[in-house]
């Protein structure tokens, strides 16, 4: 009798072991995460606006605690890309990933990305956001974008402050203009 409840114990909490660790990991992971300004994360039109705003400026580095901390640490960055062959593809990057990758670009490029329109769904503590962006090289808004796309932003909210959990952006091409819709 007693094996039968030692082993119905241990199969009772087995399945539960693996989502334990995961969860030690990420309370790990997020006690070195960065805090953030309340400011930025106050509102969906704050951490909107931070995000465009940390990524913006002349050549040089970014502030990359202060994008991380507009992240849940698990959040993710994924472009769609249109290949040479005609196909489509992503990549799908970690907070950190993004932040190497673009940190490269942007200490020789000057690079100003800004919103030019927004469509906004949410329910309860859910927010998804179609973000229209224009980048350019200069902060000079008459200048000719030298790209266009739409970044598609999902927030949750803790009961205390906006976090980004992920930012996936296709670009506008001959072949795939922005709709009217997301232009207003």
């Amino acid at each position: 009798m007693r094996i039968r409840l030692l082993l119905a114990v241990v199969l009772a909490l087995l399945p539960a072991a693996p989502f334990a660790a995961v969860a030690q990991e990420n309370k790990a992971e997020a006690a070195a995460w960065p805090a953030a300004n309340p400011r930025d994360v106050a509102s969906l039109d704050a951490i909107v606006a931070a995000v465009y705003d940390v990524i913006s400026g002349p050549a040089g580095e970014r502030d990359w605690n202060r994008f991380r901390s507009l992240f849940v640490p698990e959040g993710r960055l994924v472009p769609v890309q249109k290949k040479q062959d005609g196909s489509f593809g992503h990549r799908i990057l970690a907070v950190d990933d993004y932040a190497k990758n673009a940190g490269e670009y942007f200490k020789k490029e000057g690079f100003f990305e800004r919103e030019i329109a927004r469509k906004t769904d949410r329910f309860g503590q859910l927010a998804v956001v179609f973000t229209t962006y224009a980048s350019r090289h200069t902060a000079d808004a008459s200048e000719k974008p030298f790209a266009r796309g739409i970044n598609s932003m999902t927030f949750y909210n803790d009961g205390k402050r906006w976090w980004c959990l992920s930012i996936i952006w296709d670009s506008e091409r001959t072949d795939n203009p922005i709709p009217d819709k997301y232009l207003k």
